[in-house]
């Protein structure tokens, strides 16, 4: 098991996603932040760096590509990772992402076993 202090902040609306993910990380041993919207999830990275950063692009409040702008301008969270995911994939989504400070991008429905090891590589 990994070391348990280490964090993961997913901002997810839809919660068949959120419950997928939760599992993923807990069986990881990470710890989960959750957030269903992007200036909720801004609000938590006021008071907490997380070691990643999975991000979906299309939530209310924020959405996920202002936030990771936000995340980027920050210099306590520039270094973070952000795995950018979206159902809605259109021609430019992906570089859109990396143009925004994303460091992935993935499509759903999510891989599973590339959602682990993405999380993975980006947790050693």
């Amino acid at each position: 098991m990994n070391d348990s202090r280490k964090t993961v902040l997913c901002v997810e609306d839809n919660p068949t996603n959120m419950l997928l993910v939760a599992r993923i990380i807990e069986a990881e041993g990470y710890t989960l932040l959750q957030s269903a919207r992007g200036d909720k999830a801004l609000e938590i990275l006021q008071e907490i760096v997380p070691d990643l950063v999975l991000l979906d692009i299309n939530v209310p409040g924020l959405d996920g590509l202002e936030l990771a702008r936000e995340m980027r301008q920050d210099p306590r969270l520039q270094n973070v990772p952000i795995i950018a995911t979206t159902a809605n994939v259109l021609v430019g989504d992906r570089e859109r992402c990396l143009e925004a400070g994303c460091d992935e991008y993935m499509p759903k429905p999510l891989d599973i076993r590339r959602l682990r090891q993405l999380i993975r590589s980006f947790m050693l």
